[in-house]
């Protein structure tokens, strides 16, 4: 089952919706969040944080269970979280601060594992890559920056580094309001929109500016066609409009240079986008309290959910593991109970003791190698049959998807110098 998710600034509740259907599944109390406050963690439960005076000095985080209305377990990190992400498999929530600083907890203890100053401003978006190995953060301050986990985590590379960031982005004059990020790991693109009305794309294998788009109105969402070919920039003037991603275009009558269309429904300012894959529909949220799906091949709206309470300013599409059905077996509803049971709330600070471990269970590579993205393959499996004996710690993780990632690059130079001899 496909649902829609919808949440809003003011408390309305979180309203999920069958896609297909249209039918209403459940509305999840207490909440009013910030944008892109709302996360599904890796489809296993809901996160948002909460912000409901935006000039108050704390805040919180709620999680909810897929079969219950009320919130199970309430969060007090160390200053008002904006937006929220979780990787992939659900195993890490990241969120950004209002100073600037960027958290990393452990779903699974709650544990904070990392946490350093990202910006010189709130942090307003972040979004993981599918491979989950990077993680890129927008501000306040106008600028969007990439950060690699195996970095973040590797304590003796960052203290050998000048800044922990892979990239950063600052030609953005005005606040990041958005940012999406395509397929392919370290080879994808990047596009991100801003209060200066433009929407910027980025070569992340390249780390430049690869299209500066510029639009008759403030973007405030954007999402991008699975194909890669168009991306879609919702304005504060009602409008969705298209943007090439990869071909050339001339200006048209109506817009600038790469806007090769639009879709309207003279609504209210387009506060929230999101794209489902499988059936090729774009989801609008508005600030009018209304979720439209539209056929982007017709340029037609399908169906339209109306929210609660107040402008909506998150929307989800998710894919659920188990039908929202109160039919369901009891079993399966004791065992969702017990699994979410163990997801404790998120740590207010970093334990040190913690903190400790975990950097006993990096192995930092020997000096005597000069070349690291060459090492054998079986001296990798051994630094990891190493770590996993070690226990399965965060940073033991992510030791290990980085020594695989190294063995990888390993055995691509190898068949490009078998080729080249």
């Amino acid at each position: 089952m496909n649902v829609v998710l919808a949440s809003s600034s003011i408390d309305g509740g979180i309203g999920c919706w069958d896609l297909q259907t249209g039918a209403e599944q459940l509305r999840y109390k207490t909440c009013a969040s910030p944008p892109h406050g709302l996360a599904s963690i890796g489809c296993r439960f809901l996160a948002c944080s909460q912000l409901r005076d935006p000039s108050a000095a704390s805040g919180h985080v709620l999680y909810w269970s897929w079969s219950k209305p009320q919130a199970q377990v309430k969060s007090f990190p160390a200053e008002p979280i904006k937006p929220l992400a979780g990787n992939s498999e659900g195993s890490y929530i990241v969120g950004g601060g209002s100073s600037g600083d960027i958290y990393f907890w452990e779903v699974a203890t709650g544990r904070l594992l990392k946490k350093w100053h990202a910006h010189y401003r709130a942090v307003t978006c972040l979004v993981f890559s599918d491979d989950d190995s990077l993680l890129i953060s927008g501000s306040e301050d106008g600028c969007v920056r990439v950060w690699s986990l195996f970095m973040i985590f590797d304590d003796v590379r960052k203290q050998q580094a000048s800044h922990l960031y892979e990239y950063s982005f600052t030609e953005h004059t005005l606040r990041v309001t958005d940012i999406v990020m395509g397929y392919g790991g370290g080879n994808a693109i990047i596009v991100s929109a801003s209060e200066d009305r433009t929407c910027k794309v980025w070569s992340l294998s390249r780390g430049r500016l690869l299209r500066n788009v510029v639009f008759p109105s403030i973007i405030d969402a954007i999402a991008i066609d699975p194909g890669e070919h168009v991306f879609y920039a919702g304005g504060r003037d009602g409008k969705i409009y298209i943007a090439a991603l990869n071909v050339e275009s001339t200006p048209s009558n109506n817009y600038g240079l790469h806007i090769i269309g639009s879709l309207t429904d003279q609504s209210k300012p387009v506060t929230c986008l999101a794209y489902s894959a499988e059936r090729n529909l774009l989801l609008s949220g508005s600030e009018d309290g209304m979720i439209r799906v539209w056929d982007v091949k017709t340029k037609n709206i399908l169906r339209m959910f109306r929210h609660s309470k107040g402008p909506v300013n998150n929307i989800l599409v998710v894919r659920l593991p188990y039908l929202l059905s109160r039919a369901e077996p009891k079993v399966q509803a004791s065992s969702r109970r017990n699994e979410f049971s163990l997801h404790p709330p998120l740590e207010k600070y970093a334990n040190s003791s913690d903190e400790d471990m975990d950097n006993r269970a990096i192995i930092t590579l020997p000096d005597t190698i000069d070349l690291p993205s060459y090492l054998s393959s079986q001296l990798i499996n051994d630094h990891i049959k190493q770590l996993q004996q070690q226990g399965s710690s965060a940073a033991a993780e992510m030791e290990v998807k980085r020594l695989k990632l190294d063995g990888q690059r390993s055995m691509e130079m190898f068949q490009q110098l078998k080729k080249s001899l």
